[in-house]
């Protein structure tokens, strides 16, 4: 089964709403402003877990084969450039392409002469490094030159026995007999760089074209090493009940390449992948900082696309390589209508209530309290509330001024999921301090022969505010699926086949109980 992956695409086009080129043949009549190039980034970044900075930090400490495998996305690059080839058989070759390409993705489009066709293709990725280097001087002849205050005191010439890499020492034979260099010597003299080695990655083709000349074509691949994820800031007004809700969208580019003057895309939604089984989507969480309001900022105009939403950002921008770059999703939504709701679940959060294949008869299950009144921040998406866009999966933080001098501080964050307009944004923000709560069993009965058994549980809220407050107090039927509330002190309403809700008030500096009895049968 495959598994199902967040997806999250930024596109960088000058081609919008073509399909990806699936061979060699023509594509969509392209202006001068379509060169460049076109970057989709798809993202599986978990924004509870994702952390941009430790890439950066691996990348820094040096290469490593599977590191971009390691980023939890990969991209689509697609890219018209201008192209001289010669009637018949011409080698093309791009350089300044990604460095980590799934050659099996490469195609080429020849849009000026559709009759040109591709004999060969192949991605050359042997790079040049000091070790790769060495190595091919194994058996051939190096210099060395030993320098004290800029003037030469020594100098050889020696033939490379050894390159031990992992202790770092060459060995090279001289007619004085062997040498032992350290392998970062600035000593070393190596008269050129070996055949077969490359300083950047290059595509190259072998075509054949009826026509010489100018020619414009578009190549399109796939690389790891690219991600994104996004990251919402909500500052509640003084008195709690709106806010105003910005958007942001984090991109990671560790692909080995540069993208300038690109037209950024985005599409959120949820969509399957095969999953490489060496990739390591795994990213510890570090604390978020608030970004700073940018009014001036344009965002990306939505649009239905598929069965997901496009996003379109109606400027240029840069992706650079190494960078992670914050690009604003939609302007600031201010004066969004925000409800505080307050939910006590009385299991505690350590407790897992499976539903089991049979009733649960244990007297003793359920009676544990939990005293902690979670806090939510719920919001409407809807044009009402002056927001109303499909929202893309991500992080959501939650910061107040501090009315003495003013100054933001954070309050709460938590995960939302891809969310359509007008559906409802609930956000955790934490626990209460000033309202707790305590749940208990009062009385418990089971007849195995007759099969049924009963339970009653009291529940007490107490309020230590100057205010009263509502509360929604969730209670699971967790030990069969047959039941019936045959007595209760509150009103409730079913949330599922398992759960029940009561919706109390609780007096300022007072406490509300209730009761409730649950009958199941078998």
């Amino acid at each position: 089964m495959r598994p199902r992956l967040t997806l999250a695409l930024l596109v960088a086009t000058g081609c919008a709403g073509s399909a990806p080129d699936s061979g060699n043949g023509p594509g969509p009549a392209t202006g001068a402003d379509d060169q460049g190039p076109a970057v989709t980034v798809y993202s599986s970044a978990d924004p509870a877990g994702f952390d941009p900075q430790q890439f950066i930090a691996q990348q820094r400490l040096g290469y490593n084969p599977l590191f971009a495998n390691q980023v939890p996305g990969f991209a689509v690059v697609k890219e018209t450039r201008p192209a001289k080839l010669g009637a018949g058989v011409t080698d093309l070759k791009f350089t300044d392409v990604a460095q980590f390409i799934d050659p099996t993705t490469v195609s080429i489009a020849d849009l000026t002469d559709p009759s040109t066709v591709v004999l060969e293709q192949n991605f050359q990725f042997d790079l040049a490094s000091p070790a790769k280097i060495l190595d091919r001087y194994i058996g051939r002849e190096i210099g060395y030159v030993q320098e004290k205050d800029g003037v030469v005191v020594k100098q050889w010439k020696g033939t490379l026995l050894a390159n031990n890499q992992a202790h770092g020492q060459l060995v090279v034979e001289t007619p004085e007999g062997l040498q032992f260099l350290n392998f970062a010597d600035p000593g070393i003299r190596l008269p050129s760089l070996p055949e077969g080695l490359i300083t950047k990655p290059t595509l190259v083709w072998k075509l054949r074209s009826a026509e010489g000349g100018d020619h414009r074509v578009r190549t399109t691949y796939q690389t790891q090493g690219m991600t994104w994820r996004a990251d919402y800031n909500v500052i509640l007004a003084a008195d709690e009940k709106s806010a105003d809700v910005a958007a942001w969208v984090s991109l990671l580019n560790l692909c080995g390449a540069t993208f300038k003057g690109a037209r950024l895309k985005l599409v959120a939604g949820d969509v399957n992948r095969v999953q490489p089984e060496y990739a390591d989507l795994s990213a510890r969480a570090s604390g978020g900082r608030l970004l700073e309001d940018r009014e001036e900022a344009p965002g990306f105009e939505e649009k239905a696309f598929f069965e997901y939403h496009l996003y379109t950002l109606p400027r240029k921008t840069d992706v650079l390589d190494n960078t992670t770059q914050q690009l604003t999703l939609f302007p600031t939504a201010r004066g969004v209508p925000v409800e505080r709701v307050l939910v006590y679940y009385g299991l505690p959060d350590a407790a897992s209530w499976g539903y089991q294949p049979q009733p649960m008869r244990d007297r003793d299950l359920g009676g544990q309290s939990n005293p902690k009144v979670d806090v939510y921040l719920r919001v409407v998406n809807s044009e009402a509330s002056h927001m109303g866009m499909p929202l893309p999966r991500g992080r959501v933080r939650v910061y107040k001024a501090d009315d003495a001098d003013g100054t933001l501080e954070f309050v709460g964050e938590d995960l939302i999921d891809h969310t359509p307009k007008d559906e409802k944004v609930l956000v955790k923000m934490g626990q209460a301090f000033d309202v707790v709560g305590e749940r208990r069993a009062t009385d418990f009965k089971i007849d195995n022969k007759r099969d049924w058994m009963q339970e009653s549980f009291e529940i007490v809220l107490r309020n230590h505010k100057d205010a009263a407050v509502k509360v929604i107090v969730k209670e699971n039927l967790y030990r069969w699926t047959n039941w019936e509330i045959t007595q209760k002190s509150d009103a409730f309403s079913k949330a599922d086949a398992r759960t029940i809700h009561f919706d109390v008030d609780v007096p300022a500096n007072g406490e509300k109980k209730l009761t409730y009895t649950v009958r199941y049968t078998w």
